[in-house]
């Protein structure tokens, strides 16, 4: 954190002399005066006073020690403080939040498990759900926050991180509030007859590719158009603009508040669950399994 030939101009003038400081620093009185003179030709200052006596410092040298010595103190707080905060960064869990994956469902479980890791914090890491950029978020998992409780069976994520399972959720439609379809409490699949349904693309979840392949092969009347394999915002915003009807979660039932969401009878699932690192730090294993003995 500092120039070591200012560290031994300062011992140099603690001692009084160069054949004291030498033995202190276990260098040579010679060695000690080489030093001193590269560091006054360096600051081109006298910074000493040579006598048969020992030495004094020149009101130039005063002045150098005093300042470095404020160095070499603020120096070490510094250090000081950098490891503090180190010692709070090991005891504080980052959790990603986002409009689509907010962080409320790791906060119900982090209540049922905290008194397991005492001293630790949490620190909310907001991102956003850009259908883009959504893989290299979670790709981030580890490094950018440590979990992510999120809807997930997509393949994609899946190769990127580790799950733990919590719960599914209901897969449901939503529509604009003037759609015709506003109104009902529940859908019948046959009330999708004439309608485009807005569903992601086929590959990336056995989920969606099971459901789309029976309305396709049971109900041809629906038409189908693919969004992106990872919603975001835009992909509600179409719905409410466009009159469509959305492919949606019960989770999201409040993203978009020009849309209603409507329960259909139908049973189509989709898990959600912890995400974490494919190789987590031990703190981070550590909680994973207390919340799986939590929910046993």
């Amino acid at each position: 954190m500092y120039n070591s030939q200012l560290a031994l101009f300062v011992c140099v003038a603690d001692c009084g002399s160069f054949t004291r400081a030498a033995s202190k620093l276990y260098i040579s009185p010679t060695a000690v005066m080489k030093q001193m003179n590269a560091l006054e030709a360096h600051l081109d200052l006298k910074l000493i006073e040579r006598s048969s006596h020992g030495i004094r410092l020149t009101p130039a040298g005063e002045v150098i020690y005093r300042d470095a010595r404020f160095l070499f103190d603020f120096s070490q707080k510094s250090i000081e403080n950098a490891k503090q905060a180190m010692k709070t960064y090991d005891t504080t869990f980052c959790v990603g939040t986002s409009l689509l994956n907010p962080a409320k469902p790791f906060m119900d479980i982090w209540y049922r498990v905290n008194r397991d890791f005492p001293g630790y914090r949490l620190h909310l890491v907001p991102f956003e759900d850009d259908h883009e950029g959504i893989l290299s978020e979670i790709e981030g998992l580890g490094e950018k926050f440590d979990f992510l409780v999120a809807v997930c069976d997509s393949r994609s994520w899946l190769d990127k991180c580790s799950m733990l399972p919590l719960g599914s959720y209901r897969k449901m439609c939503a529509v604009s509030r003037e759609h015709p379809l506003a109104g009902k409490k529940k859908l019948r699949i046959t009330d999708l007859y004439g309608q485009t349904l807005m569903m992601v693309q086929t590959g990336d979840s056995e989920v969606n590719d099971r459901l789309r392949a029976y309305l396709q092969r049971e109900h041809p009347q629906i038409r189908i158009e693919d969004t992106p394999r990872f919603y975001d915002i835009s992909v509600f915003n179409r719905c409410a603009e466009t009159g469509n009807v959305l492919l949606t979660l019960e989770c999201w039932k409040d993203v978009h508040p020009g849309l209603i969401t409507i329960p259909v009878e139908w049973d189509y699932r989709i898990p959600y669950g912890l995400l974490y690192a494919q190789n987590p730090p031990e703190d981070v294993r550590r909680f994973v399994e207390a919340v799986r003995a939590a929910m046993r």
